[in-house]
């Protein structure tokens, strides 16, 4: 598994080495060991899957008394996936990092605790499975604006104006959003 650290450090891209031949391919998508090699002890809870259209944009979700570490991948089409740094006291603070993962780069990202995460579908739809550290706590759900300018996220858009829920569509802007203080 090669792994690479983003331009924020804690922002990890695995990616898996593929064995293939003419009946298909074999890949490891996760071994704890890698995680601990790079500094990150951590423990799985819950596996989601969603599947969306092109020019769907969801997030940037987190969660604030229960932060989940994300492990995302993609097991058909393509997204560009997104992390934010909302830890008030990083040196990160506000940043964020994108990366392009497809079915075809088998590329993952590590979303730490203490980030908000989203993606855009560039493909004709786009199969997401992502790994938690934390159960999903409904009551706890919150959510940054998409295109929050202090952010300045630079989605490649297919389309004018992604296609949001209600949810993102009313999100809050980093100004006005609750962020972790102790991460």
């Amino acid at each position: 598994m090669k792994i690479t650290k983003t331009a924020i450090p804690e922002v990890l891209v695995f990616e898996p080495t593929v064995h293939g031949d003419s009946r298909g391919y074999f890949m490891e998508t996760f071994r704890l060991n890698d995680f601990v090699d790079a500094g990150d002890a951590l423990n799985f809870v819950q596996d989601n899957q969603s599947k969306s259209s092109q020019g769907t944009l969801r997030g940037l979700h987190y969660q604030l008394n229960f932060p989940q570490g994300k492990l995302v991948r993609v097991l058909s089409g393509e997204v560009f996936d997104v992390a934010v740094d909302i830890r008030k006291n990083s040196p990160t603070f506000g940043q964020w990092v994108g990366e392009t993962l497809s079915a075809e780069n088998n590329k993952q990202l590590w979303v730490p605790p203490g980030f908000a995460h989203g993606f855009y579908v560039t493909s004709k739809s786009a199969e997401l499975s992502y790994k938690c550290t934390e159960y999903y706590h409904p009551e706890d759900d919150h959510s940054l604006l998409w295109n929050d300018s202090s952010i300045a996220i630079d989605w490649p858009l297919v389309a004018d104006r992604p296609l949001l829920s209600d949810k993102d569509k009313n999100a809050k802007t980093l100004q006005d959003a609750a962020l972790f203080e102790n991460l």
